[in-house]
């Protein structure tokens, strides 16, 4: 059974930082795609962050130079590193997960796995 477990929300003023973190089990990061993604009331979730078993990532234009994504194998465990964030980066921050080669590794869209989320909140 595949889990994903975020931890490391919370509530910032702007120019602050997180770090986000996602405990994965029953799956293997370094080995599959893995990503971030954000929604807000009212809104579609979106796509912010993704790292492919090649180590290729690819990141939203609204974060890129601020957000930095990545993995530590040995913790099998994602990260999003936010930095200068923003009020408008506030939302629900889902991890997500896909087995490489699938839909998600190569589109970002449609993952196999979420996470249950953790909320981000940006004041300004």
């Amino acid at each position: 059974q595949v889990q994903l477990v975020e931890s490391g929300g919370g509530s910032v003023q702007a120019g602050g930082s997180l770090r986000l973190s996602c405990a994965a089990s029953g799956f293997t990061v370094s080995s599959n795609c893995m990503g971030w993604f954000r929604q807000v009331p009212g809104k579609e979730r979106e796509g912010v962050a993704r790292l492919d078993s090649d180590d290729n990532t690819s990141l939203a234009g609204s974060v890129k130079g601020r957000f930095t994504i990545s993995t530590d194998n040995a913790k099998n465990t994602l990260y999003l590193e936010m930095n200068s964030l923003k009020p408008e980066d506030s939302g629900t921050y889902f991890c997500a997960a896909s087995y490489a080669g699938t839909w998600y590794c190569r589109y970002g869209t449609r993952p196999n796995y979420w996470g249950q989320g953790t909320q981000v909140t940006v004041s300004s």
